[in-house]
Parts: C-alpha cells; sequence; structure tokens
C-alpha cells in the first residue's frame, strides 16, 4: 500500500528494524522502566507489540475469549505474561525479524500497522527521554489515521481541542488550539500524558 508516494509497507519495515535497534541498546534497568503506557514497563510493551507475529488468530481469538470478549483485558494479560518469559534479546528480535510481516490491528490496514509500532515505539523512547525523532512522513501516515473513533478507544478528552502540528501541514478538531510538534499531538491524540517537561506550552 502506498500514501502519495510513500510506500506505507516499507515504513513500517524501517520503523519495526529501527525500533529493534533501540532495544538491543537498552539496559537491563531500562527494561524495567515505565513508559507511557499506564502500567506497562518496557517489556511489557515491546512483548504486546510483537504479538501479532507470535500469536495466530486462531490463538489470539482463544485468549480474547479467556478474558472475556474484552480487548483491553486480554493485551494486557498477555503482555504481562510473556514480559516475564521472553528475553529482551528475544522481545527485540521479534520486531527485527518480523519487520516485513503483514500483520495488522482487526481494524485498519496498514496504515493503523504503522501506527501501532510508531505509538508503541514513542511510548518507550519519550518515556526513556531517548530523544528519538520518528521520520515526519511516518508521522503524517499516522496522523491521517485520527478520527473521533481513535480518541474513544483511546479514552483522549480532546472533545474542545483543535491540534495543531507546529512541524507539519496538520490539524484536528475544533476549539481551544494545542499548537505542538506532531510526533507530540500524535501521542495526546492516542490518550498518552507527556513527560512533565514536555506537558506545558
Amino acid at each position: 500500500m502506498k500514501s502519495g508516494a510513500v510506500d506505507v509497507r516499507a515504513e513500517i519495515a524501517a520503523e519495526r528494524q529501527e525500533l529493534a535497534d533501540v532495544l538491543e541498546g537498552l539496559t537491563d534497568h531500562q527494561w524495567d522502566a515505565p513508559t507511557l503506557c499506564r502500567g506497562w514497563r518496557v517489556r511489557e510493551v515491546a512483548a504486546h507489540m510483537s504479538m501479532g507475529f507470535r500469536y495466530s488468530f486462531g490463538r489470539t481469538t482463544l485468549e480474547l475469549a479467556r478474558s472475556g470478549g474484552n480487548l483491553h483485558r486480554m493485551t494486557d494479560r498477555v503482555a504481562r505474561r510473556d514480559a516475564a518469559v521472553l528475553t529482551p534479546h528475544e522481545l527485540a528480535a521479534a520486531l527485527r525479524v518480523n519487520a516485513h510481516h503483514p500483520w495488522r490491528p482487526p481494524v485498519g490496514g496498514p496504515a493503523a500497522a504503522l501506527g501501532h509500532d510508531v505509538i508503541h515505539g514513542l511510548d518507550i523512547t519519550v518515556a526513556l527521554r531517548l530523544g528519538r525523532q520518528v521520520p515526519m512522513e511516518r508521522l503524517r501516515i499516522v496522523l491521517e489515521t485520527v478520527k473521533p473513533s481513535t480518541l474513544r478507544f483511546f479514552r483522549a478528552n480532546l472533545g474542545d481541542v483543535e491540534m495543531r502540528a507546529t512541524d507539519l501541514e496538520w490539524s484536528y478538531g475544533r476549539g481551544t488550539r494545542v499548537a505542538r510538534p506532531a510526533q507530540e499531538l500524535l501521542l495526546l491524540a492516542y490518550g498518552r500524558k507527556l513527560p512533565a517537561a514536555r506537558a506545558d506550552g
């Protein structure tokens, strides 16, 4: 799939490979550090990111049934369980060897798959203050997928806010203007709370 002149699948592969590089460079302390995903350390986020590669559709359906059909409960339970048994090396390798895996979320196409990787990568790198900047083309692709259902699903309370990027042409919503770099707005749209040093302004 291409978005404009951008090959989304190529961007997905590049994002996964780059995030694998990041994970491979982390210390044991960083693997156990909290992320922007509330209640998850780096290892739980990494386990969740690779779940779609490691679990068949049938097994995922079974895990969902065991969680009473609650997607949030299922992903939390599986991430915690897998993070307890998979090593950091295995978690990083799962991203690298599956860079070209065709997995996508239940709703959405390749752009949603890219969004999954980008958002969870930011959950890690922003929380650890690693200073990683997602390439603008990837941010643009993912921002174009933001819609009311996105805000509802991720419980982003932005009903009276106009988000406007300061580093690319993108805006969303109506109300009080919040002008930030695109990467920060993407996190807000997906219900994340920015670290204190970035929460103002």
